[in-house]
């Protein structure tokens, strides 16, 4: 189970991008897949997160998806019902943004500091005064929000439903009796009105003011009562000088803020913060928010993105399988509405090998198809005609690495570590994309590892996806009658971003160095301008 955003938190300012992968295995992506294909670009790409409640939510979703069929298809029905339930729909954007209105006054309640009594404020986490108004502001934040929940009408899908109960279930709770008040200061600590006992416990009623009525009433009354039964010159004053004795009443006030607003700030305030701040319940129901905005956001991104989008049909089967019709990059293609799509169909062959020359649009069609799992298994939407998939356990993209001077092991020893880590972490039921194999070692040497390690992850029965300029590797496998060939598409010399059958030979190498001014020419060029 996910942490909680107040546990992620932990004490410091809330941030968004507080979640992270968990370690190769551990979770459906790993930090180094995470990086490779660009998680926090496709974020940004797919943030329409109103709260910052939603954003973290969004956020740790993309760290952390799903690997749950069942739970993703709650998430596509919610999204679904609200796609076509739009009253409910509007009453849950409504919803939204009054609390992004709101939240950080929560937030301050929560994680603020406290400043001297007459310090003044000038950062958003600080909290100068006693604390009164940030308390109210704060507390009105959650109660607010369960109003509203409760006055919204009823959704009929699973995950919505369950949204809705962890927010209208927290009513129920210590911490919101707590919050509506009052809440009673007692030797035993603070209690809230369903734990009071007895007719007339001995307790401090708290109420977030600094001044109090019944105190300053009894303060006069016991004044009245000592000029009634003790007659002396001090509480004779006449009406001539009321104003003159107002002066005597400016010390008493210096005494009175200090000693009350103090007692209320560190016996109450920060006593009940901390609490709220700890409340699993308290936890639940601002999860709960930004889990309602994290479904308004896949609605906005759908609406934003310029071409077709679609829930996936998640399928359950033996192995890892991939269907994709027109798929287009969810980064890359959001607002390009001349981006190419393609097809993609990984099924029964489990093996496939994409070549072609650099700049052909390879490494970006391989995070295309990743990306699409990742928003497939969070329950967005994603960019295609259509779609259908199984639920990856485990999402794996390698890239050639550097080795560092003290590993020992150099390129080749580095990134053959990080293959086998993937290659214990997969089942059949994974998606593994591979660019390049056994760099930094002779040919024949890359030849017999790449095929073994190829070999290796086939017998595993994983979808795996190698891009390569080795068509010697592929022809090998295409020989043996394992595995699908795929290239990228050129015409006229330049790339179409075309994904069609076949076996790449060609490196286009020369067109490479002649865009970017290092040919051959380039190099003659330059030494006899030099001599």
């Amino acid at each position: 189970m996910n942490e909680t955003l107040l546990q992620s938190w932990n004490d410091a300012w809330p941030a968004v991008k507080c979640s992270k992968p968990l370690t190769t295995g551990a979770g459906v992506i790993d930090e180094s897949t995470f990086n490779t294909i660009e998680v926090e670009k496709v974020f940004n790409t797919l943030n329409y997160a109103s709260t910052l409640a939603g954003q973290a939510v969004l956020f740790r979703s993309l760290t952390q998806p799903l690997n749950s069929l069942e739970k993703i298809k709650a998430k596509q029905e919610a999204l679904e019902e609200l796609r076509t339930n739009l009253p409910l729909k509007e009453n849950i954007e409504y919803l939204i943004e009054n609390a992004a209105a709101q939240e950080k006054n929560f937030y301050l309640l929560l994680f603020g500091k406290f400043l001297g009594s007459f310090e003044t404020a000038r950062e958003e986490h600080e909290i100068e005064g006693y604390g009164y108004l940030q308390y109210k502001r704060g507390v009105r934040f959650m109660l607010e929000l369960v109003a509203r929940i409760k006055a919204a009408e009823a959704p009929q899908s699973a995950y919505l439903k369950s949204i809705f109960d962890k927010i209208t279930a927290f009513a129920d709770t210590r911490p919101y009796s707590l919050m509506e008040g009052p809440a009673y200061i007692t030797e035993n600590g603070i209690k809230c009105k369903q734990e009071r006992k007895g007719l007339f416990p001995l307790a401090i009623i708290f109420r977030p003011r600094i001044f109090k009525p019944v105190l300053i009433i009894l303060f006069f009354a016991m004044v009245w009562t000592l000029a009634h039964f003790f007659p002396t010159d001090i509480f004779a004053i006449s009406v001539e000088a009321i104003p003159t004795a107002f002066i005597f009443f400016v010390p008493l006030l210096l005494i009175y803020f200090p000693i009350v607003g103090g007692f209320d700030r560190d016996s109450c305030i920060i006593p009940l913060r901390n609490e709220f701040k700890n409340s699993e319940a308290v936890a639940q129901a601002l999860d709960a928010l930004g889990q309602l905005d994290e479904l308004v956001s896949f609605l906005k991104f759908a609406e934003a993105f310029a071409h077709s989008m679609v829930l996936p049909q998640l399928i359950d089967a033996a192995h890892h399988r991939i269907k994709l019709i027109d798929a287009k990059n969810p980064v890359l293609g959001k607002e390009n509405t001349r981006y190419v799509g393609n097809d993609f169909v990984l099924e029964d062959e489990k093996l496939v090998f994409i070549t072609g020359p650099n700049s052909g649009g390879k490494t970006a069609f391989c995070k295309t198809v990743t990306q699409i799992q990742l928003l497939a298994q969070i329950g967005c939407f994603v960019p295609a005609k259509s779609a259908t998939l199984t639920v990856a356990d485990k999402i794996f993209y390698q890239v050639p690495e550097i080795s560092h001077l003290n590993d020992g092991e150099g390129r080749f020893g580095t990134e053959l570590k990080r293959t086998k880590d993937i290659f214990l972490a997969t089942t059949a039921r994974s998606l593994v994309v591979l660019d390049e194999l056994s760099e930094g070692t002779t040919f024949e040497e890359k030849m017999e590892s790449s095929s073994n390690v190829l070999n290796g992850f086939y017998r595993k029965g994983n979808s795996t996806v190698l891009i390569t300029h080795n068509h010697q590797l592929v022809d090998n496998f295409v020989n043996q009658g394992l595995g699908l060939s795929k290239q990228v598409e050129f015409a006229n010399e330049s790339p179409t971003y075309k994904l069609i059958d076949g076996i790449s030979r060609v490196s286009h190498a020369d067109r490479v160095a002649k865009k970017i001014g290092f040919s051959k020419e380039d190099i003659d060029s330059y030494l006899a301008g030099s001599e």
